[in-house]
């Protein structure tokens, strides 16, 4: 079985490298190819997969190039977590925006469209010549803003499935929580990629107890500071919001603090420095803790079982993907991606029925859907007026004045990246 990721070079790789050493009899990795257009880091990351790998005893072979189509050729899947301009592109996205008021953060608002529309052409052209190399190979997302980045692989015909680590996070914490394995617990998961709600968490599989009621009741103070909102809110609210969700709920705060300390990319720039230099360090051989700082919790459990479903090995049957909406919410278009709980195999995600959704989240899904397509046809054609439309469409922005100011910024900070522009 061989597996390319695309982005190897990135600090987060080490990762996914321990859980595919551990995971071995998940997914049976026999040939691993780490691909970057960055050869001083592939060097560096490449060199200390190696010793993981030896260190925990697996046999794989793991190779590292700069040559995407040699990287890809004959892979069984393809795994993406690119990042198009690096961190100084995301430092840009959490700034500019607060100058507008608005909320500055990679993956949403302002932010995340204008990392849509450096990503998405790029990656849809990786899905072309992953195609052409293997068209059965499989494409895992875990390039953000994944909800947008899969619907436009998904629409250009490509066997794609998105994957995010929030709902395996919150498995873990809620497992922890309950003093059960992490596979007993299974998540009523419901909206878009990073905007999602836990409206139920059940014991045992999809028809099990629903023990969230208890989960609020004694843990819920917990909960609640895990999301940095207020204990009342969530009370109120009766389901686990997505920490994302504070950027809607608690926007004008969120705002203030976002003023007050360095932006997310400057931290994140910092640790990836000291990171690098202890992949260069021969002597290390797992991944560091510091690299658990870095984001991605849970990231290579999540990959490996997605990959070792789609391919037909011991993934678990159910997994909170982002998928074809296909009628699952009917208050969306069936071309709508969604994350939710699906039934995963060598055919797919299909995702499993979902209980009417409580219009205090299906209006927000809605407006968050309606965004996604402009945001879409912005980054397919391109164009000051169709970006101008999906700020307006977004409910962190919303209004005209801003809607323009942040078209201005978006264009001038990403111009380079732009090929319209």
């Amino acid at each position: 079985m061989k597996l390319a990721v695309v982005g190897g070079g990135s600090t987060y790789t080490p990762e996914l490298i321990d859980g595919f050493a551990r995971l071995r009899d998940t997914l049976p990795i026999t040939e691993l190819v780490l691909v970057d257009p960055a050869a001083d880091r592939l060097d560096l990351v490449g060199g200390l997969a190696r010793r993981i790998f030896a260190k925990l005893g697996h046999d794989g072979r793991i190779t590292t190039t700069t040559d995407l189509d040699a990287a890809v050729e004959g892979a069984d899947a393809v795994l993406l977590q690119l990042r198009v301009g690096g961190q100084a592109a995301r430092n840009q996205d959490e700034t500019w925006p607060l100058e507008c008021g608005c909320v500055g953060q990679e993956t949403t608002g302002a932010g995340g469209l204008a990392k849509a529309l450096r990503t998405v052409p790029v990656v849809l052209d990786i899905a072309e010549r992953v195609r052409r190399a293997n068209p059965d190979a499989w494409i895992i997302d875990f390039t953000n803003p994944v909800g947008i980045v899969t619907r436009a692989l998904l629409r250009a015909g490509h066997k794609a499935v998105g994957l995010c680590n929030v709902a395996i996070g919150f498995q873990r914490k809620f497992a922890k929580l309950l003093d059960v394995a992490p596979s007993e617990v299974h998540l009523d998961h419901v909206g878009l990629n990073h905007l999602t709600w836990e409206t139920g968490v059940r014991l045992g599989g999809p028809d099990g107890e629903d023990v969230l009621p208890r989960l609020l009741a004694e843990h819920g103070d917990t909960i609640a500071a895990d999301l940095h909102l207020p204990r009342p809110v969530v009370d109120r609210l009766g389901v686990v919001p997505s920490y994302y969700l504070r950027y809607y709920y608690a926007h004008d705060e969120v705002v203030e603090e976002l003023r007050t300390k360095p932006s997310r990319a400057a931290e994140v720039a910092a640790m990836e420095k000291e990171l690098l230099e202890m992949y260069g360090d021969p002597a290390l051989d797992e991944k560091p803790a510091l690299l658990g700082k870095r984001g991605g919790a849970f990231y290579s459990e999540a990959a490996v079982d997605l990959a070792a479903s789609l391919l037909g090995g011991a993934g678990s049957a159910y997994q909170v993907v982002n998928t074809l909406n296909a009628g699952t919410l009917p208050f969306l278009p069936d071309d709508a991606v969604i994350e939710t709980q699906a039934a995963v195999g060598p055919g797919g995600a299909v995702p499993l029925p979902v209980a009417p959704v409580d219009p205090l989240y299906a209006g927000l899904i809605a407006n968050v859907t309606a965004y996604e397509d402009l945001a879409l046809d912005a980054a397919l054609r391109g164009g000051r007026e169709r970006v101008f439309k999906a700020l307006l469409a977004h409910p962190l922005v919303g209004q005209y004045a801003y809607a323009e100011q942040l078209t201005d910024r978006l264009i001038a900070h990403n111009r380079e990246h732009l090929a319209w522009a």
